[in-house]
């Protein structure tokens, strides 16, 4: 399990740093640290309702992303620099937050002993 933790942590840092070049070369500030999240429910509706992300109504809070079949304006998976320590403090069974760009400033969604919570980075 840790392991698959360590690999999804690696892909995700690959794909931020991929994504930071990106929009580098192309200028694209407001999806620096965006990316399309997992599609954990299956295909959605087989028809492109967005092309790229400016077709979406606001294209800082949603991006154009593959729904298994087509493509639809999605919420997407905000990565914030920095890392998040190992899980510390009393045992939290809740769920505060779902991506980094759930948290205040410069926090990170991070795992605690048992759900997440806005922490501030490593």
């Amino acid at each position: 399990r840790d392991a698959d933790m360590e690999k999804l942590c690696l892909l995700l840092l690959t794909l931020v740093a991929l994504l930071h070049c990106r929009t580098s070369l192309a200028g694209d500030v407001a999806s620096k640290f965006a990316v399309c999240p997992w599609n954990y429910w299956g295909p959605g509706p087989c028809i492109d309702l967005c092309r790229d992300d400016s077709d979406c109504p606001d294209p800082v809070l949603s991006k154009c992303c593959s729904n298994g079949c087509g493509h639809q304006c999605t919420e997407p998976y905000i990565v914030k620099t920095g890392l998040c320590g190992p899980p510390k403090g009393a045992f939290i069974c809740a769920e505060y937050c779902a991506h980094d760009g759930h948290c205040p400033g410069n926090q990170k969604c991070c795992r605690t002993t048992c759900g997440h919570a806005c922490s501030e980075p490593c």
